[in-house]
């Protein structure tokens, strides 16, 4: 199931507040985007304190996030981290009041919606697992994304509303 939310081809967007420790963080690890809260916000993943180790990807996709370094840290001393920390280390994109959190998601996920849904799937395809491919293959998906999306409606109305110096009005065909 979170194999299919990292390449289901439309971003996804988590928040992070109270606790979310071991297999609750596992949903928003194969999230395109998370927020957590500024106060109150408990991350981590702390099955070493059980003595076993986090499953289901939890390590290889935190790894993935944070990078190695911060990911043995926190996985080896089931070490628990706060919302600002998580934004320091790159685990979130964004921190907000508890008050706020909420409405900032939505409003995240509405201008991710207003995006062209045909290039936001492509460069998803390109993006998610960009770290184990090659240079090459890289430049292949990225090639193929430029075709998909080339001459479409909403490249159309992309480069119309440019030159007309304009918001564009993406997802209408």
């Amino acid at each position: 199931m979170l194999s299919a939310i990292e390449n289901m081809g439309k971003p996804w967007v988590a928040t992070l507040f109270g606790y979310c420790l071991g297999g609750e963080l596992e949903l928003p690890l194969a999230c395109h985007f998370r927020l957590a809260a500024d106060e109150g916000a408990r991350i981590g993943l702390p099955e070493l304190h059980l003595g076993t180790v986090p499953a289901w990807g939890r390590s290889a996709r935190l790894a993935r996030c944070v990078g190695r370094d911060h990911a043995l840290d926190m996985i080896l001393r089931a070490k628990t981290i706060s919302g600002p920390e998580a934004l320091r280390i790159g685990l979130v994109n964004e921190v907000w009041p508890n008050a706020e959190l909420k409405a900032r998601a939505i409003a995240l996920a509405e201008e991710l919606a207003s995006m062209p849904s045909l290039a936001v799937k492509a460069m998803l395809h390109c993006l998610v697992g960009s770290e184990t491919k090659t240079l090459a293959e890289l430049l292949r998906d990225k090639r193929r994304a430029v075709h998909e999306t080339w001459n479409t409606p909403d490249q159309l109305e992309g480069m119309r509303a440019f030159l007309e110096k304009r918001r564009p009005m993406f997802n209408r065909s």
